[in-house]
């Protein structure tokens, strides 16, 4: 009899954003005359850059050719990216990350979710809240976690992240494994400053913990002051794995690029105690399960780093933080209180009320889709995160019907 992994149960009926989806879509079939104005999950809306378009086309005319076709790539990413990322994200910020340490894979939602596979099943982990809902349920998945009750996982240990501490969880009393960190923050919006990172940094030396920091919107910060890797910390080579993405960065979603960061000096433990160093885990893992991302869409994200592709991007941010500045503006103006929009896409909005109700009324009354927190935990409760991915006049239109309805 075959049967099945019975973690699975565990999980909720649906994924947040498939939940989003059915409902929005209930409600279009009920209204087709109706228009909705999409705010709610973080996909791009404006096209690739033209550099990362041209690059791509070439790419594809040298697989047209004999003479110039690839086959296989190396499952870690071709060089020419992996250098390149290395001197434009991490030599630029005085980190020091060697091109050999960086794995191009099809998607940071993949690696934050793959990534659990090679820790032990009895690790205590830190997970924040409200939180991407990833790093959670993949957890639940491999059976690190107890039953689902009260709007939490037993196991876990909840880092909670409220609007009295900025959204910034506090450093925990008690010794964790393993902590997910993710700034600037999905969903709140919210950052973390250069020494609230070396706490972090050194409570994980303390403890021999492993720091996952999703840097996957770090594009979008304007704070000269903050952070853009948590490698720009002295010993966080040594406890940390950082995740990036030119998803919202470049405009990507669509085409899938990624990389993820493991410095050869970090090392976990087995149980008796002997380090091991997890690069040549993860890379066993990728050369197992990953045949790597296509030549041409390497080709494109390398054009992100050239001169057109730098000026192209900024442009793109720029664009989308037009769309932010205008949302958290509005929403301030109608009396509620927000974080993030500043250097983030997000802007975590405190609706007043229970957040899938506040969803349910702007769907209904504005045509206007949004997140609700609770989605993201327990802490989201009575919060609601607009994306700030769109047109600007879509957007625009979006916050004249909110304010209509409010």
């Amino acid at each position: 009899m075959i049967t099945i992994n019975e973690h699975f149960l565990k999980l909720q009926s649906s994924y947040l954003f498939s939940t989003i989806a059915r409902k929005v879509s209930e409600f279009q079939e009920k209204n087709k005359d109706k228009e909705i104005i999409k705010l709610g999950i973080g996909d791009v809306t404006r096209a690739l850059p033209p550099a990362c378009i041209d690059a791509f086309s070439k790419a594809v005319n040298e697989m047209g050719d004999d003479s110039s076709f690839r086959g296989y790539g190396p499952e870690q990413g071709y060089q020419f990216l992996r250098e390149k990322i290395a001197g434009e994200d991490y030599a630029s910020v005085q980190a020091d990350i060697s091109p050999d340490e960086i794995f191009i894979s099809d998607g940071s939602k993949c690696d934050s979710g793959n990534i659990q596979e090679i820790f032990g099943t009895e690790i205590k982990i830190g997970i924040p809240d409200p939180v991407y809902p990833v790093y959670v349920d993949t957890n639940v998945m491999a059976g690190r976690t107890g039953i689902f009750e009260n709007g939490r996982y037993t196991g876990l240990f909840y880092l909670e992240s409220t609007i009295d501490n900025h959204f910034i969880p506090a450093i925990p009393s008690e010794p964790l494994d393993l902590i997910y960190l993710c700034f600037p923050n999905n969903p709140t919006g919210a950052t973390i400053t250069r020494d609230v990172l070396a706490q972090w940094v050194e409570y994980a030396k303390k403890h021999k913990a492993l720091i996952l920091y999703d840097a996957a919107y770090v594009a979008f910060i304007r704070d000269p002051s903050l952070p853009h890797s948590i490698y720009e910390i002295d010993g966080a080579r040594d406890v940390a794995i950082e995740f990036r993405s030119f998803s919202k960065t470049a405009g990507f979603t669509g085409t899938r690029c990624a990389f993820t960061v493991v410095p050869k000096t970090c090392m976990a433990y087995d149980t008796k105690g002997n380090s091991h160093q997890l690069h040549s885990l993860w890379n066993r893992r990728h050369n197992t399960k990953f045949n790597g991302v296509s030549y041409p869409v390497q080709r494109a994200a390398e054009a992100v780093y050239s001169p057109e592709g730098k000026k192209q991007v900024q442009n793109l941010i720029d664009y989308y933080m037009t769309n932010a500045a205008l949302i958290k503006t509005e929403m301030e103006k109608l009396g509620y209180s927000c974080t993030g929009g500043e250097n983030s896409p997000y802007i975590w909005v405190q609706a007043k009320m229970n957040s899938w109700d506040f969803f349910d009324m702007l769907l209904e009354k504005a045509q206007v889709v949004c997140t609700p927190g609770s989605g993201f935990g327990k802490c989201g409760e009575g919060y609601i995160r607009i994306s700030a991915f769109n047109n600007y006049e879509k957007v625009k239109e979006a916050m004249e019907r909110i304010t209509r309805v409010l």
